[in-house]
């Protein structure tokens, strides 16, 4: 379980790791690695330790992995912030732009996941509502998927407004990465709009081998030198979700619908008899049963290389 967390969110990574381990970690003994782009401090990791039996390891961000990125200038950035400062949440915020850019192409990098073939993101101030009785790490690896979420919202179009365009531009550029099937048309539909589905990151199981393929990596790069992590708010969620669309199948992607959990935003909590006798929470936070995005991942399928890049072709039709 990997957290990008603040001295002042100490509250709430104990809480969401005393969930998590009460909810299925005390069985597993996963361990924790808590990341900062600062020193943890003495207080913040006594505390932390102290409410978990599981080994935790405290990390500091390498000083390249989190700034400006190097394609951006401080002074079109400074105008960005202050043009979108109340045009949508977090719009003049400088920190959220690089934990952004960071979760998008560094986080699976850093040295303390070397070794790690899955992560599980986990997130101060959460809740978990549901007692898992397997292990979701070896569920993923024996049944060969990819990237596992449980909550998928849209995104606000305002964020994100050159983020298809500047996806359609690599595909033409890279075709040599796009599989021959790809589930892309969850993201982008029939006329080449983008639908703003996406799989809220901050819970996220992933293959970390997808992070650190070619293709995810000329991605991310592509994006970067695009600026828009700075110019506009691009977010690691839908920059994950069209990566995961464009570059997996259908069948490696999979909803977690028995974890219940909350985010500030949204919750989702299981409504079927033989999930919900393992949670504590109301049936009516039932977001994914009447969301948009989870009806179109049930009614689309995946389509060809040559489909796929048609759609990239196309004008972005209204």
């Amino acid at each position: 379980m990997v957290a990008l967390v603040r001295n002042s969110e100490l509250d709430g990574i104990r809480s969401t790791i005393r969930q998590v381990d009460d909810r299925f970690n005390r069985e597993f003994g996963y361990p924790y690695i808590l990341l900062n782009d600062v020193d943890f401090t003495d207080e913040f990791m006594d505390k932390v330790q102290a409410i978990t039996k599981a080994k935790i390891y405290f990390g500091k961000l390498p000083e390249s992995h989190w700034g400006l990125s190097p394609y951006v200038t401080e002074e079109k950035v400074k105008a960005a912030l202050a043009r979108n400062k109340d045009r949508y949440l977090y719009g003049g915020s400088y920190s959220y732009r690089l934990m952004c850019r960071y979760q998008s192409g560094f986080i699976h990098k850093h040295p303390l996941l070397a070794n790690l073939d899955y992560y599980w993101r986990i997130e101060p101030g959460v809740d978990y509502y549901c007692s898992m009785t397997y292990d979701p790490f070896r569920y993923m690896r024996d049944n060969n998927l990819v990237y596992g979420y449980t909550i998928a919202p849209t995104e606000k179009e305002l964020t994100v407004e050159t983020l298809w365009n500047t996806t359609r531009r690599w595909m033409i550029e890279n075709p040599e990465h796009l599989p021959e099937k790809s589930f892309i048309h969850w993201t982008i539909n029939e006329k080449s709009k983008y639908t703003m589905c996406h799989f809220w990151s901050n819970f996220e199981i992933v293959d970390l081998s997808f992070y650190r393929s070619a293709a995810y990596e000329s991605y991310f790069q592509h994006l970067d030198r695009a600026g828009g992590f700075f110019y506009e708010r691009w977010g690691d969620a839908p920059v994950h979700s069209i990566a995961a669309s464009m570059l997996l199948r259908k069948e490696q992607i999979h909803w977690f619908e028995d974890v219940g959990y909350h985010h500030p935003g949204y919750a989702h909590c299981p409504n079927k008899p033989e999930m919900h006798r393992n949670c504590i929470c109301d049936k009516g936070q039932n977001f994914m049963y009447h969301g948009m995005c989870n009806r179109r991942f049930a009614e689309v399928g995946d389509i060809y290389k040559d489909q796929a890049l048609e759609l990239a072709h196309l004008p972005d039709r209204k």
